[in-house]
């Protein structure tokens, strides 16, 4: 059984909040693209987790991995689950703001949930989604919507156009803890609004969105500001931004050709920077 596990991208990113308990409150447009990781199962008797793939050793010790502890949580809440033997294709840069480990650990509950003939809409499923990690949830069904709260607060999916872009990565990680931290948030504080439109049918609606996150992430990486420089100076690039807490930034490009185009000269000029041109899911246009 295998199970894609596409990048997870943020359009768009507010900061409206820090609460008491010190989570940051956010609303965020996400989407997803056609690059990613695979997750594979056999059921067996025993739990168990390979990684391998390009960047297999920047995701650390199998122990920490979320799949594995996506699966623990699972077999808590389940009596008698059916686990066994995962298997990670790891391709998505780590730490690089395109939740990579959360859409890891999604594609390994909805492979849990076939072996086991659970509902996808089975509570348990999406309690501990929740439990693995803020990024879990929308993970779990792979369609755009806006995310809200600290990720537990879905829309319905959007009816969004096909989004043709290129994704760069320096190959740097930037924590998001530290991300989050160089905001410099009380806990109470209000940063901002958001009141992302639920149906953002024009490019102009997320072109008037932003980042909150982008700012103290160049603070600490400055080369994020360089890879949006190159990617606003690609020809037909309509906007480029920076997704997550970074330091993977996006430029989205009218047609897919131009995404080529630009994958392919970026790569020429920086062979040490993790390129892809890629496709946001979404309706044809």
């Amino acid at each position: 059984m295998r199970e894609f596990a596409p990048a997870k991208v943020n359009l768009t990113l507010h900061v409206i909040a820090r609460r008491r308990d010190g989570y940051h409150e956010i609303e965020s447009l996400v989407v997803f693209a056609d690059v990613g990781d695979t997750v594979t199962f056999a059921p067996g008797a025993a739990l168990s987790l390979a990684t391998r793939g390009p960047t297999a050793a920047a995701a650390g010790a199998s122990g920490d991995n979320l799949v594995l502890k996506a699966a623990q949580h699972l077999a808590q809440r389940v009596e008698g689950l059916r686990v066994g033997s995962f298997t990670l294709d790891k391709r998505l840069p780590v730490a690089a703001g395109l939740g990579g480990g959360s859409s890891d650990a999604a594609a390994a509950l909805r492979l849990l949930a076939r072996a086991n003939r659970l509902a996808p809409d089975d509570p348990r499923v999406h309690e501990v989604a929740r439990l693995t990690g803020a990024d879990v949830p929308v993970c779990l069904d792979p369609r755009a919507r806006v995310m809200r709260g600290i990720g537990e607060i879905l829309s319905p999916p959007l009816d969004l156009p096909r989004l043709p872009a290129v994704l760069v990565n320096p190959g740097v990680a930037v924590p998001t803890r530290d991300v989050f931290a160089a905001l410099r948030l009380g806990q109470g504080a209000v940063h901002g609004s958001g009141r992302t439109n639920e149906k953002p049918e024009s490019f102009e609606s997320i072109a008037r969105g932003r980042n909150d996150l982008e700012a103290p992430a160049i603070a600490l990486e400055p080369v994020i500001a360089d890879m949006l420089s190159e990617l606003r100076s690609a020809p037909k690039c309509s906007l480029a931004r920076m997704s997550g807490s970074g330091a993977t930034c996006f430029g989205l490009f009218e047609s897919g050709r131009a995404a080529e185009a630009a994958a392919r000269a970026l790569r020429e000029r920086h062979p040490g920077w993790w390129v892809r041109a890629t496709t946001f899911g979404g309706r044809e246009t």
